[in-house]
């Protein structure tokens, strides 16, 4: 009877620690490996960008598209800003919401706007685990900014509605023209989505936003970056 009270015991206690290393795995390292990751995406980013500022521009020319060039799968093309959450928080923004790049930021609807162009731009990104970058979404009200840069042009969106909650099968949340946000009309909107409960994920929490602003970045940052 010992014998087997001291092994059930011994199993419990592997059982136990085993269940401490996931939780500590999942609250605390998935975190610092994806803080680093959406840091190291940004700071690549920055410095495509700063090569692309320095190299001596071409004379426009009448045939020179109007919308930005295709996003490539699981890339990043943006960085975004959100002054409610904080004015260090900021996210890179990569294409598609594969669970690969859902881990290393914020991930745009394959298939929905690009940024800027008429449309909707949908862009996702975990509530928790993965560095949290959506953990403060419930937070986010009516006039709030979301600043968007492509390395050229700051895109300033302001929050219309929201959060809203619904269901993962609810896909017309990032329709061009959703119809639970109000608008009625084709437009320049983003919509922006994350799971609910903050530990689950049977239900989504969405906000939309349309344009408001735009500006070259050389004219420095726009106001709602400014403190």
């Amino acid at each position: 009877m010992r014998v087997i009270v001291r092994s059930v015991s011994e199993l419990c206690i592997t059982v136990g620690t085993l269940i401490v290393l996931f939780v500590v795995y999942v609250l605390f390292w998935t975190g610092v490996k994806a803080d680093h990751t959406m840091s190291d995406q940004i700071h690549q980013l920055q410095n495509q960008w700063s090569r692309q500022t320095a190299r001596p521009k071409a004379a426009p020319t009448p045939t020179a598209p109007a919308r930005p060039a295709a996003y490539k799968d699981g890339k990043p093309f943006a960085i975004m800003y959100i002054p409610r959450l904080g004015f260090t928080w900021n996210k890179p923004v990569l294409e598609d919401t594969a669970v690969s790049t859902l881990q290393k930021g914020l991930g745009h609807y394959a298939g929905t706007a690009q940024l800027g162009q008429v449309g909707n731009f949908a862009v996702a990104g975990h509530r928790r685990t993965y560095g949290n970058p959506f953990v403060d979404f419930p937070e986010l009200r009516k006039g709030d900014a979301v600043v968007l840069t492509d390395g050229t042009t700051w895109f300033t969106y302001r929050i219309d509605k929201g959060p809203y909650k619904t269901v993962p099968t609810d896909i017309e949340v990032i329709d061009p023209v959703p119809r639970k946000s109000g608008y009625t009309a084709s437009g320049r909107y983003l919509t922006l989505t994350t799971c609910d409960p903050e530990w689950g994920h049977s239900h989504r929490l969405i906000v939309w936003a349309h344009l408001d602003s735009t500006q070259p970045v050389e004219a420095g940052k726009p106001a709602a970056l400014r403190r």
